[in-house]
C-alpha cells in the first residue's frame, strides 16, 4: 500500500521530506524519524497508505472535542508510528512500532467514508497515533468525505508547518491539537528532540483559516505544572488562539517510559483551570476526571450550565437553536447542533 509523497524534495540520492516539521533528510533505502516514510530510489513514499491498526466508533467528546457538534459520533481511525518519541505516550503499542510490527488492516478511503455513513457518523477522525505523517491519506480521505456530507478531524500534536500545513488547514474541518507544554525543554527531552514553535504556530494558522480549535494539555508532575508555565501558555490562547477557544487540561497517568510520576493531583488540575480563566480563557475543562461539573459547558455570561456531561454522555442542554444561552441569549461558539441523550459505548 506504498503512496509517492506529496511533498519531498530530492537532495541527490536522499529526500528531505516536507510532510512535518522535523523535514528529515531519508538516504536510499532509509526511512524518517516517524517510521513510515522511506526513500526508495530517490522518491518518498508512505508505507502505511490505507492500512490502519485501529478503527472505532467513539463520540466526538472522547477526542476531546466539546463544541464541534457535540453530542455526535466520529468514525476514529489510526495506523502506526509518530513523528514524536513522547516517553508518556499513552499508545505507544502502534505510535512507537513500525509497519512491520503491528497487524493492519486495509481501508482505503472510499471504505472509511462508506464505513462513517455505515455507522451514523458525523465525522472522520484521524486519530490515535499522529495522522501528520499519514497525511496523503487523509487529504484522500478527506476530500471523499466532504463530498458525501461527512466531516473531518484531526487529532495531531500539531507538528507541522509549510504546504503540508496549508494542505491539512483546507482539508479538515476541527481539531484538537496537543500542547504538550509551554518550553522547548520539554519538546527536546520528553518528546524526542522536537520544539515548541511549530506546535503553536499550527494552533494559530487553523484558527486562521476557520477551522474548529481546540487545544489539550496534559499537566505532568514536575515536567509541565507550575503555575508560572500554566499562566504562559493560558496568555498565549487568550491573545494569539482567542478567548473562546476550548481548553483540555488533562491528568496524567503513568505510562510506557513515564513510570516515575504519580498521577496528576486533582488540585493541580483545579489551579490550572483557575489560572487560565483568571488570565481570560472562557471554556476551560478538565480531563481524565470523572467530574460532570469539570466537563460541563457553562455560559461565560451568565454562568448557566448549558451543555451537562455525564462522561461522554450529554444529559441536558440550555441552548436555543441558534447556540444561544436560553437564560441571557449569549451565544456560546459551538459548532453544529447539540445532540441531547447521547450514549457511549456505542454498542450499549
Amino acid at each position: 500500500m506504498a503512496r509517492e509523497g506529496l511533498f519531498y524534495e530530492s537532495r541527490g540520492e536522499a529526500v528531505k521530506c516536507l510532510t512535518c516539521a522535523r523535514e528529515c533528510t531519508i538516504r536510499e533505502g532509509r526511512r524518517g524519524l516517524c517510521g513510515v516514510r522511506e526513500n526508495r530510489g530517490g522518491k518518498l513514499y508512505l508505507l502505511t497508505y490505507g492500512l490502519i491498526s485501529s478503527c472505532y466508533v467513539d463520540p466526538i467528546e472522547k477526542k476531546p472535542l466539546f463544541h464541534f457538534w457535540p453530542g455526535s459520533y466520529a468514525y476514529s481511525i489510526g495506523t502506526v508510528g509518530c513523528n514524536f518519541k513522547c516517553k508518556h505516550c499513552q499508545n505507544w503499542h502502534i505510535s512507537q512500532r513500525s509497519p512491520e510490527e503491528v497487524p493492519m488492516d486495509s481501508l482505503p478511503p472510499e471504505a472509511a467514508v462508506k464505513g462513517a455513513i455505515g455507522t451514523g457518523c458525523k465525522s472522520i477522525a484521524y486519530t490515535y497515533n499522529e495522522p501528520i505523517i499519514t497525511l496523503e491519506y487523509m487529504l484522500d480521505t478527506a476530500k471523499l468525505a466532504r463530498e458525501r456530507g461527512v466531516l473531518n478531524v484531526a487529532v495531531t500534536n500539531g507538528y507541522i508547518r509549510g504546504r503540508s500545513l496549508d494542505a491539512m488547514a483546507e482539508a479538515i474541518d476541527a481539531a484538537n491539537v496537543d500542547v504538550k507544554a509551554f518550553t522547548d525543554r520539554f519538546y527536546k527531552e520528553v518528546c524526542g528532540g522536537a520544539s515548541l514553535e511549530p506546535v503553536l504556530r499550527c494552533v494559530e494558522e487553523l484558527k486562521r483559516r476557520n477551522v474548529h480549535v481546540e487545544v489539550t494539555y496534559l499537566v505532568i508532575p514536575g515536567w509541565n505544572d507550575s503555575r508560572e508555565e500554566v499562566r504562559e501558555f493560558s496568555r498565549w490562547v487568550v491573545s494569539d488562539v482567542g478567548a473562546d477557544t476550548p481548553v483540555h487540561f488533562s491528568r496524567f497517568f503513568p505510562n510506557y517510559k513515564m513510570l516515575d510520576r504519580e498521577p496528576t493531583p486533582i488540585e493541580t488540575l483545579l489551579e490550572a483551570k483557575r489560572i487560565a480563566e483568571k488570565e481570560g480563557c472562557q471554556f476551560v475543562y478538565v480531563g481524565n476526571v470523572w467530574s460532570t461539573d469539570l466537563e460541563s459547558t457553562r455560559c461565560p455570561s451568565c454562568g448557566t450550565v448549558v451543555v451537562r456531561r455525564v462522561g461522554y454522555n450529554i444529559a441536558d442542554v440550555k441552548l436555543d437553536e441558534s447556540n444561544s444561552c436560553l437564560k441571557c441569549g449569549e451565544s456560546i461558539p459551538i459548532v453544529g447542533r447539540v445532540m441531547k441523550s447521547s450514549r457511549w459505548p456505542f454498542w450499549s
